[in-house]
């Protein structure tokens, strides 16, 4: 009983992982996970275009007029160090707006790549599972919403904690799975199953399914080394920032094939427990009935 309840969904899991890592070479995802990454560049461009400079500016500002951090810039001055304060400004803009890229990200990919991948492994591998039509688009986009609002409440209210060394490893990966997890196996579920399947599917895998969220919030997270780079390097500012947003794309484009995979793959084996109807007594009728019926035609 214990390995059927640990080797079933252990199973699943590792057999959806190296499927959605195939699926991510098909060519169709590799078209598709340009789409969020035009738009994305269009408003970081113009976001920075008409914004840039004035972030900086009020960061610089705020730290300047701080008093525990005056201190510490005459003393880095005195070192020879005084030109730090042009390379902090500009990460602490970077790393501020990182998480509303991340969100964004994760909605666009949500809007334009998540159906059409949910749809795309289901006519390979699960063309014959019935739909159900358990949630419409209204459902999606307000589903996925009051998750993100809950998120940046989560992300507000932890940010005190990020300050404590281990827990900045771990709260924002976890915030990032369980907004994956909510977002793209609602998706995954909304066109073939019911409610009541949807929620049973929630219910028997939500380790596994905050599992997945968990390991690509993690995966995420990767590339904000990309936007420190493009801080430190300015001439490469350019190229890296939309590299780094690409690199978002490609692991929620994964996270919606894995989930897209899990999903079904744990519906389909639902729909298998369910024991066939009994066939009707009109339909099948007993032996005995037979042969009175053969007795009074002879």
């Amino acid at each position: 009983m214990l390995r059927e309840s640990f080797g079933g969904p252990l199973t699943l899991f590792l057999d959806s992982f190296w499927r959605a890592v195939a699926y991510c070479l098909h060519p169709r995802v590799i078209v598709l996970s340009f789409l969020p990454l035009a738009v994305m560049v269009a408003l970081s461009l113009g976001l920075g275009y008409f914004y840039w400079d004035a972030a900086l500016e009020w960061v610089r500002a705020l730290l300047e007029s701080s008093v525990l951090l005056k201190g510490l810039w005459i003393w880095l001055q005195g070192l020879g160090a005084g030109d730090l304060k042009t390379v902090v400004v500009p990460l602490i803009v970077i790393f501020a707006v990182t998480p509303v890229i991340v969100l964004l990200s994760l909605l666009l990919v949500a809007v334009f790549m998540g159906p059409a991948l949910s749809s795309l492994v289901a006519k390979r591998r699960f063309a014959h599972l019935e739909r159900k039509h358990g949630g419409s688009v209204t459902m999606s986009i307000a589903w996925s919403l009051g998750s993100t609002l809950i998120a940046l409440l989560a992300l507000v209210i932890s940010l005190p904690l990020w300050l404590v060394p281990p827990l900045i490893l771990i709260l924002p990966p976890l915030i990032w799975g369980w907004l994956t997890y909510r977002v793209m196996a609602f998706d995954a579920l909304s066109e073939h199953a019911s409610k009541e399947e949807r929620r049973e599917v929630f219910r028997r895998h939500r380790p596994w399914l905050l599992g997945i969220g968990v390991l690509t919030g993690y995966l995420g997270a990767a590339p904000s080394i990309v936007w420190a780079s493009g801080a430190l390097f300015a001439a490469a500012f350019v190229i890296l920032v939309p590299v780094a947003i690409w690199i978002y794309t490609v692991v929620f484009a994964f996270a919606s094939l894995w989930f897209a995979h899990y999903c079904l793959a744990a519906l389909e084996r639902i729909r298998a427990e369910t024991p066939p109807a009994a066939p009707s007594p009109m339909q099948a009728p007993p032996p005995l009935a037979l042969a009175d019926d053969a007795k009074e035609s002879a």
